[in-house]
């Protein structure tokens, strides 16, 4: 799934080619992909300029011109594309956005596990996919004072808290392994056993891993591409994750791959231990 260097890295691109361009057509081939009215949703998104692409954790924020938001969520394997080569399109091409300058903002989705929604931008706040996001990574409201409480209730293991996106936001699996195997947390280990020292380590290094994803354009471990087709860079900095049956970097001691929380999770036995 595209985490937050990901999405990231796709709204950058995004903007680079489509902000201020008039959306003249728009084709949903697979009417599951909108949440909502999907003749609603075409009527109010046809004839409209995209101001500009936001981002919000793991969701895009395609800001139109008439006071209306396309909150897009990627998910597994969802990917824009922007082109003017009728061949771009293809089976999994489900949403397709033409552009006022020829070429189109194609969705892909192999899994068909993306969703869209439109939205008033004034009241995005309200949204319940955006109200109930932690803070995330990078921003003023990701603070120890505003972590540790959102932590410290949870008597689960700290992989699955991480993982949860009313508690922090924009991490998924590929960047919690990272940032526990950098501050020597087993992934197991009870969110509130936690020190404040821990927390704070927390902090300091999902800002580090996110800054330099969001640098390397993003990890591309399966199908990631940013908007112009291109992949990330990121997975050559991983140090964990995939790495079972490798050495770790910081000990030699080989990585492991278990389940916690119903998620494949990769740690080293040795480096990372359970508090």
């Amino acid at each position: 799934m595209p985490e937050m260097p990901e999405v990231e890295t796709v709204k950058r691109g995004l903007n680079a080619r489509v902000k201020g361009r008039k959306i003249t057509h728009v084709e949903i081939r697979y009417q599951n992909l909108i949440t909502g009215d999907v003749e609603q949703f075409i009527e109010f998104v046809t004839g409209a300029i995209i101001e500009n692409v936001d981002r919000r954790a793991k969701f895009l924020l395609i800001h139109l011109d008439n006071g209306y938001t396309i909150i897009s969520h990627l998910r597994m394997e969802g990917r824009y594309r922007i082109s003017a080569d009728p061949s771009a399109i293809d089976k999994h091409s489900h949403a397709i956005f033409t552009l006022d300058n020829g070429e189109k903002m194609i969705y892909n989705d192999v899994r068909k596990f993306g969703r869209m929604q439109l939205w008033r931008t004034d009241d995005l706040s309200e949204n319940k996919s955006i109200k109930k996001l932690g803070p995330e990574p990078l921003s003023s409201e990701f603070t120890f004072q505003n972590l540790k409480p959102r932590i410290m209730r949870h008597h689960k293991d700290i992989k699955t808290v991480l993982l949860d996106q009313s508690v922090m936001s924009g991490l998924g699996n590929i960047y919690v392994d990272e940032v526990l195997w950098k501050i020597k947390l087993h992934p197991k280990t009870p969110a509130n056993h936690l020190s404040d020292e821990d927390i704070q380590n927390i902090i300091e290094a999902s800002n580090k891993e996110m800054k330099i994803g969001i640098e390397s354009g993003g990890s591309t471990v399966r199908s990631y591409v940013d908007a112009n087709g291109h992949m990330g860079n990121m997975q050559n900095n991983l140090k964990v994750y995939g790495k079972e049956g490798t050495p770790c970097p910081r000990c030699q001691t080989l990585i492991e791959k278990i389940k916690v929380g119903g998620r494949g999770t990769h740690f080293c036995p040795r480096c990372q231990v359970v508090k």
